[in-house]
């Protein structure tokens, strides 16, 4: 079965969106011409995406590096929103649902013999954790001090999550970090 992964740029500082959102930084930040970039994208078989990134500010809109991973990915896209019954249909190859474990399923019966679903969106991925289904990580940190915005990691009232490194994934624009997330004690 495909392993979890949350795969996310973030900002020195520790965001991985601006203020109200904004994620135009990340066209200046990060170069979607990277060949390990392009090899990961082969390797996910399916997105879990929050309704908020779903439908958020994409930094490429309107190019053709519109999209996940700079327009390089095409494939099938979970969506996981709270209130279905306010949403617009999806498009093709979309799947709104408002559970995580519903989500987690379709995911990665879409993936296939792929070895990752992907995670997309910071309130999402701690979905997925909270449900103790999130493997690893892997956290592009850019050459780039945004001051606010949407924290990687934000739990109210703290919780500890344990995180093994299993390689350093650095691109020739950002430095990365993989991370396996250990179970809880």
């Amino acid at each position: 079965m495909a392993r979890t992964l949350y795969s996310v740029t973030m900002s020195l500082d520790g965001f991985i969106a601006g203020p109200g959102g904004d994620v135009q930084w990340l066209t200046a930040c990060l170069g979607h011409d990277d060949p390990r970039l392009a090899t990961l994208v082969q390797e996910i078989g399916a997105l879990i995406i929050g309704y908020r990134t779903y439908t958020g500010d994409d930094p490429n809109a309107g190019t053709d590096a519109e999209g996940a991973f700079g327009g390089q990915w095409d494939g099938p896209d979970v969506v996981l929103a709270r209130d279905l019954a306010s949403l617009p249909a999806p498009a093709p190859g979309v799947r709104f649902v408002d559970d995580v474990h519903e989500a987690l399923a379709l995911a990665h019966e879409a993936a296939g013999d792929k070895p990752y679903v992907n995670i997309l969106g910071a309130a999402t991925a701690r979905r997925v954790l909270e449900a103790g289904a999130l493997d690893e990580v892997l956290v592009l940190v850019a050459p780039v001090l945004l001051g606010d915005g949407t924290r990687l990691f934000d739990h109210p009232g703290g919780t500890t999550v344990r995180l093994e490194r299993l390689r350093d994934w650095s691109t020739r624009h950002a430095n990365g970090l993989w991370y396996r997330v250990l179970p809880r004690a």
